[in-house]
C-alpha cells in the first residue's frame, strides 16, 4: 500500500492544569476520547510539574489498557506542549532537543500543557515512532508594544491557550465564509486556566500570560494581584509558594480548597454568597480582560468568541454578554477543538502535505538590548 492510501493512528496526549485528554484518531476520525480529571490537591503531591511525568504516563497506558489498544499499534503520538523557547505557529516535528528544553522550561513557564511534548516523546522513543506537536503555549507572534514593561530588562511574553484559540478561530472564520488571516477576533479560553488574547488577521498579537500570574483567577491560578500586596504576602510565604499559586494552588483552589468548577457552581445554584462572589467576580475579570483586547485591536473586531470547558455553564457567557456584547457578535464553543487540531496538524505532516518545523532551541524574539532596554 503506498504512503497516499496507507491509514494512520495518532495517540493525542493533552495535559491540562485538572485532567489529561487523551484522544486515539485514525486518520481524521476520532475512534474515542477520554479526559481523565485530576483534582489539584491530588496533583499538589508533586512538588514540579515534571514530577507528574510517571503518574501520568500510567494513567495514560491504564486508559489505552481499558480500550484494548496496543500502543505499539500506534503510528504517531501527538503531544500539547509548551515551556520551551518561544516558537513560531504550525507543526512541529518532537526531537530530544525540544523534550530537554520543556524539561527544563527554558521558556520561563511551566504549564503542564508541556508534559504533553514529554510524554508523546517518552511514547515515541519506547515504541519507535514519531511524535509532533501544533501551537505549543510558548507561540508568540506578539508585537512590539504587547512585550515592555517598566522594568528594565523584564518583558512579557507569550504564553497562553494557542492551540485551542487559533484552532477555534480557524473555525469560526470558516463559518463567517472568511480566512482566519483576513479575520480580527478576540479568543477568551475558560477553564482550569484562562487566557484571553487579540487575534489580528492570522497572528495572536497580545494576550495574557495565564500560567505567570497575569489576568482573571482561576480554578487553579491567582491572575493579576497588586504587586506590594504580593511583596506584603511573602513577608510570611516563601517564592516556592508564590510561584505554586501562579499555576497551580491559586485561584479556587486557595479560596475553596478544590479546584472542581462543578462542585463551586453547584454552590451557586444553591446561593452560597461566597461561592457567587468568587464566581462572579471571575466572570467580571475575563470581561475586563476582553475589553482590554479590542482596545489592542482599536475597536475593529469581528467577534469575540468564548471556549473552554468552563463554557458548559451558561451563566459564563450571560455574564460576558452583558459586560461586552457591544463590542462585537459573541459565539460560543464549549469544550476546546484542540484534539482536532493536534491530529490534523500531524496527520498533514506525516501525510507529507505541510513540512514539519524543527525546533531551533533560539527566541522568536531576544529583547530590546539594541536600543536600551
Amino acid at each position: 500500500m503506498s504512503d497516499n492510501c496507507r491509514k494512520y493512528k495518532l495517540l493525542v496526549i493533552n495535559p491540562g492544569s485538572t485532567s489529561t485528554k487523551v484522544s486515539l484518531f485514525e486518520d481524521e476520525t476520532a475512534l474515542f476520547e477520554r479526559s481523565l480529571f485530576h483534582d489539584a490537591p491530588e496533583l499538589l503531591k508533586y512538588p514540579h510539574v515534571n514530577d507528574q511525568m510517571p503518574f501520568r504516563y500510567r494513567v495514560i497506558l491504564d486508559m489505552l489498557h481499558e480500550e484494548g489498544v496496543d500502543p505499539r499499534e500506534i503510528d504517531v503520538f501527538v503531544g500539547r506542549g509548551g515551556s520551551a523557547c518561544t516558537q513560531p505557529g504550525g507543526v512541529t516535528r518532537i526531537d530530544q532537543k525540544l523534550f530537554d528544553d520543556t524539561v527544563a522550561a527554558v521558556g520561563g513557564s511551566e504549564h503542564p500543557a508541556k508534559l504533553g511534548v514529554m510524554l508523546a516523546w517518552q511514547f515515541a522513543c519506547e515504541y519507535g515512532k514519531e511524535a509532533y506537536t501544533l501551537n505549543p503555549t510558548n507561540v508568540d507572534e506578539y508585537g512590539d508594544y504587547a512585550r515592555l514593561t517598566g522594568i528594565r530588562g523584564v518583558y512579557r511574553v507569550s504564553h497562553s491557550h494557542v492551540l485551542n484559540q487559533k484552532a477555534v478561530a480557524e473555525a469560526h472564520a470558516e463559518k463567517l465564509g472568511r480566512r482566519y488571516e483576513d479575520c480580527r477576533f478576540i479568543v477568551a479560553h475558560i477553564d482550569g486556566g484562562i487566557t484571553v488574547s487579540a487575534h489580528d488577521r492570522g497572528r495572536m498579537v497580545d494576550g495574557n500570560m495565564g500560567a505567570d500570574g497575569e489576568g482573571a483567577f482561576t480554578p487553579t491560578r491567582i491572575g493579576t494581584v497588586p504587586v506590594l500586596a504580593l511583596l506584603d504576602w511573602l513577608e510570611s510565604h516563601t517564592l516556592a509558594e508564590a510561584r505554586l499559586l501562579c499555576s497551580r494552588a491559586g485561584g479556587f483552589v486557595s479560596l475553596f480548597g478544590t479546584s472542581d468548577s462543578d462542585a463551586i457552581h453547584a454552590q451557586v445554584d444553591a446561593g452560597d454568597r461566597k461561592a457567587s462572589l468568587v464566581w462572579n467576580t471571575m466572570i467580571y475579570q475575563v470581561s475586563k480582560m476582553i475589553g482590554e483586547m479590542s482596545a489592542v485591536l482599536c475597536g475593529k473586531v469581528d467577534a469575540i468568541l468564548l471556549t473552554g470547558g468552563l463554557m458548559r455553564f451558561d451563566d459564563v457567557a450571560d455574564g460576558i454578554r452583558e459586560r461586552c456584547g457591544w463590542i462585537a457578535p459573541i459565539a460560543v464553543y464549549p469544550g476546546e477543538m484542540e484534539q482536532e487540531a493536534l491530529a490534523r496538524g500531524a496527520l498533514k505532516a506525516v501525510r507529507g502535505e505541510v513540512e514539519a518545523l524543527t525546533y531551533t532551541g533560539k527566541p522568536v524574539w531576544e529583547g530590546f538590548g539594541d536600543i536600551g532596554l
